[in-house]
């Protein structure tokens, strides 16, 4: 059940912009340093010791491939994964680049919830302001509703798929820990650019400490 929690998560981010148009760019940033903080702590804490238990001498190149991978998905995205989205420009077409990318991503960190059932919360509660954001600059940017909805059900069902395929198909459990330390280098990114980027000038702010300090202690018991 614990897999699904990512897709509801999606789910009702789109449906908190779709109805209640959250504007507060504030509470956004301090919603997603708490979602990194969350993320890298669950990865620092329980990914990364799982994958150091094999003896696989190469854990360390994966994760430098799942950084490089994300930093090349975010080319194409423009680092949507981490709330990054400006402009109000009206769009004609779904942004097929934004959407491969975020797919992309989404699935791959599904990969490691079959193993740590915890993880689907840190995603989750990763994927709830970035699917608030996302369907705001949608709506904002004039695309059709139709399109919005067909992108953020898509996007919601990435996660789940990439957990069922990798309990389900036997060649992706072969090779579990390179697939996890790749999905490790991507979160590492992702959480710590959320975390760095959640506030004006990287100034110091006691709202956002003190989300970052919450993130970290919920993580160290869940």
């Amino acid at each position: 059940m614990n897999y699904l929690l990512p897709l509801f998560s999606v789910l009702i981010g789109y449906i908190i912009a779709l109805f209640l148009k959250p504007e507060n760019k504030t509470n956004h940033k301090l919603l997603l340093a708490f979602s990194g903080s969350f993320l890298l702590s669950l990865t620092m804490m329980h990914l990364l010791p799982d994958v150091y238990k094999n003896d696989n001498p190469n854990i360390g190149l994966f994760i430098m491939a799942g950084i490089l991978f994300q930093i090349i998905l975010e080319f194409f995205s423009k680092g949507a994964e981490h709330g990054h989205v400006h402009g109000h420009d009206k769009m004609e077409q779904m942004p097929w680049l934004l959407f491969i990318s975020l797919c992309i991503h989404a699935f791959l960190e599904g990969f490691p919830v079959s193993h740590h059932h915890n993880l689907a919360v840190g995603i989750a509660i990763h994927h709830l302001p970035i699917a608030i954001i996302l369907t705001t600059f949608f709506i904002n940017s004039s695309l059709d509703k139709k399109a919005i909805f067909a992108f953020m059900i898509t996007f919601a069902i990435m996660t789940p798929l990439g957990t069922i395929l990798s309990n389900y198909l036997p060649v992706l459990n072969d090779y579990y820990t390179e697939i996890t330390a790749v999905v490790i280098g991507i979160l590492f990114h992702i959480s710590s650019t959320i975390i760095f980027e959640s506030s004006e000038g990287h100034k110091f702010n006691i709202a956002k400490v003190s989300m970052i300090l919450i993130g970290i202690v919920l993580a160290y018991f869940i």
